[in-house]
């Protein structure tokens, strides 16, 4: 019997899906069978059901929540890492309070956190209850955190309309959220203002090493960081080739580090310009986990429509060029609302626009760019914009975190206390009627 390549795949993922979370249930069943025998003593923080709980589906974020893992440590509370990522720093971190564990790739780990019990779960990750990830009888109240400080809107479709609660790292994304909740008759989430936990620790290295100056470079030694984002609006499916010859041209010193979901979804693509295009002295492809230090060395940065382009601006204070690629907003949430994208409308008050007119003169654009003052401006009002609560972030996050904790666990005491007085009720109501 032949079986095509798509339903074959198909049926594999249904089988791995069904085997996983038949191991999870076993796993349920053990733990309620320990319950028992244990004289009905529960043993909350144990891992199987943690008042706290954060997923990442890579080793990429590590960066948003590490800051938060150790926040949880200095505050002796116990919390559980899971991440889908086998070579996650996390892992190799030391810590007495953080339970950090892989739980596996893909369709494994998406089984585990389907049938997860735990009250409280963080997570970058957007697609809850949309795609593979479901949300949990056992998991009273999801959060989301941004990986950017970006527009939520430019999740695909309907990526955060089932968490519970948001916490933001602007005041533009609560507004942007809360227009989309009203358009599709949403109930509001709670939604908190706290910054960027990745920011603030990239703020307090660059104050610790100091920032790299162009000032007194000669162009050789003058980096120029090529960092697009992916899919097909990106730099390197409108222009690809002709970016990278453009570049050559210059004299300046050329870094490529390409978005790390290229090396998957464009992986086709990218091995060919790797390959066209080999290492150099001229010519680099950055490939590190941690961007800190290629953002810190790179005088001036090309993107598109990338979250880095705020990293660099935000933190490094540094001038841009962005490249005029159309975004095709039709996949995302930001093609419900009628204005355009933050990050869009901010490109043009923060870097030179990249268009197909000027892309061949790139090294005179980069010319007129790398020392132009007038952006500083427009850097200070998106800063102002996207980054609320500078170096309280991880705290903030922890402090809602836990208060809301206490909130659950007080509603869950009163619902409770309600039951027993009801069954109490019923009781003497049957003696009187006896």
């Amino acid at each position: 019997m032949y079986i095509d390549p798509g339903t074959g795949s198909m049926l594999f993922t249904i089988l791995v899906g069904t085997i996983g979370a038949g191991s999870y249930a076993l796993r349920d069943r053990m733990v309620k069978l320990r319950f028992y025998l244990s004289g009905g003593k529960a043993q909350k923080n144990s891992g199987d059901n943690p008042d706290y709980a954060i997923f990442s589906d890579s080793k990429r974020y590590w960066n948003v929540f590490e800051p938060i893992c150790d926040e949880f440590e200095s505050r002796e509370t116990e919390i559980v890492y899971m991440t889908a990522s086998e070579d996650d720093p996390a892992l190799k971190k030391d810590y007495k309070y953080v339970k950090c564990e892989f739980i596996g790739e893909g369709n494994k780990a998406y089984a585990r956190l389907n049938s997860l019990k735990a009250d409280i779960v963080l997570s970058t990750t957007p697609s809850l209850d949309v795609f593979y990830w479901k949300r949990s009888k056992g998991v009273k109240w999801y959060v989301h955190i941004p990986h950017a400080a970006d527009d939520l809107t430019k999740y695909r479709m309907f990526g955060i309309d089932y968490y519970d609660a948001i916490l933001s790292s602007g005041d533009f994304q609560i507004e942007e959220i809360r227009k989309l909740e009203k358009i599709r008759n949403l109930p509001e989430k709670e939604m908190l203002n706290v910054g960027l936990t990745y920011l603030d620790t990239m703020k307090e290295r660059l104050e610790k090493t100091g920032r790299s100056k162009t000032t007194g470079k000669s162009k050789e030694e003058i980096n120029i960081l090529l960092a697009p984002s992916w899919g097909p609006s990106s730099i390197f499916n409108r222009f690809g080739t002709e970016m990278i010859d453009s570049l050559l041209k210059t004299d300046y010193h050329i870094i490529i580090r390409p978005h790390p979901q290229s090396y998957t979804s464009e992986k086709e693509m990218l091995e060919g310009l790797m390959a066209k295009y080999p290492a150099s002295d001229r010519l680099e492809w950055n490939k590190d986990n941690d961007n800190f230090d290629v953002l810190n060395r790179s005088d001036i940065l090309i993107s598109d429509f990338s979250g880095v382009v705020y990293d660099f601006s935000l933190v490094f204070d540094k001038p841009i060029i962005y490249a005029d690629v159309s975004f095709d907003d039709s996949p995302y949430d930001a093609c419900w609302l009628e204005e355009k994208p933050w990050s869009l409308a901010t490109l043009e008050k923060i870097g030179t626009q990249l268009t197909k007119d000027n892309i061949g003169n790139i090294g005179q654009v980069i010319d007129s760019c790398i020392n132009d003052e007038k952006f500083r401006k427009g850097r200070e009002q998106a800063r102002k914009e996207a980054w609320g609560c500078m170096g309280q972030s991880a705290k903030l996050v922890t402090d809602y975190l836990m208060a809301k904790h206490a909130e659950l666990e007080a509603a869950a005491k009163a619902a409770e206390e309600e039951f027993m007085q009801k069954q109490k009720e019923k009781k003497e109501k049957k003696k009187k009627t006896a």
